[in-house]
């Protein structure tokens, strides 16, 4: 569905991109590991449009999304949804408002049928009746399966997670893990997911691909990253202090 082709991208001298490449398969969940800082988020951007690449090129079913005027890319973007990593929830909206947000600004709907679709979405992640809530009533957990319900209202071709699991505790990253399956599993979606949270990895992933220094060092089955020989890899997965990655440091 997204073909990531030889992409290079600097900033200030800075290369962060450095020639990668990666499918991303229709219908599958592609986990992206890999450090803080080193160039996960930048290569979301670029699958999105937000950023074009130095070099290279991303193919969206098999058209070139750096050739995209503003038009086109409006009309790719309307396919995706992203969940944050903070839910990025609009404190000034309701529960309702913030699921709908999407269907409201930019889908011509009859205020019931957006209705419908935002109780439809909350009763997926498992939170029916909660529209009129405001996000300062709601835990973190909760904040994240309404980032989760906001990004399927739209019913997009991808989901993009940034983060998923960052900043709930294990039973709730865990729950959240279920969901995205769930969801997943139930409307067929392509998924993007940036993670250094190897459970979370695992448990979600179809195909996992771990960025180092501007590159794919690895790509496979989970279980082929879990038993990987590569030693950069095998740091990183197992949090070690020490080795390959933290020597240079």
């Amino acid at each position: 569905m997204i073909q990531i082709d030889n992409i290079y991208k600097s900033f200030n001298g800075h290369q962060v991109l450095n020639g990668i490449s990666l499918n991303i398969e229709k219908g599958k969940t592609t986990v992206i590991i890999g450090r803080s800082g080193c160039g996960k988020s930048v290569l979301l951007k670029h699958v999105m449009g937000i950023l074009k690449p130095d070099g290279g090129k991303i193919l969206f079913d098999g058209q070139d999304i750096g050739k995209f005027d503003e038009e086109m890319l409006h009309s790719l973007r309307l396919k995706m949804s992203m969940v944050f990593q903070s839910a990025a929830l609009f404190d000034s909206l309701n529960v309702g408002d913030n699921v709908g947000f999407a269907l409201i600004e930019h889908q011509r709907l009859q205020k019931d049928e957006i209705a419908r679709r935002v109780r439809e979405s909350l009763a997926m992640v498992g939170l029916s009746g909660i529209e009129r809530l405001m996000p300062s009533e709601l835990s973190g957990g909760m904040k994240k399966r309404v980032a989760l319900a906001r990004a399927i209202c739209i019913k997009p071709d991808i989901i993009i997670y940034d983060e998923p699991t960052t900043g709930v505790d294990p039973i709730t990253a865990d729950i959240i893990n279920e969901l995205i399956k769930e969801l997943h599993d139930r409307l067929k979606v392509t998924s993007i997911a940036v993670t250094h949270d190897m459970k979370s990895a695992y448990k979600i992933a179809d195909w996992i691909a771990m960025l180092y220094q501007g590159k794919i060092i690895a790509y496979g089955y989970p279980d082929d990253i879990r038993n990987t020989d590569n030693p950069v890899v095998h740091q990183f997965i197992n949090g070690l202090s020490t080795g390959p990655i933290t020597e240079g440091e």
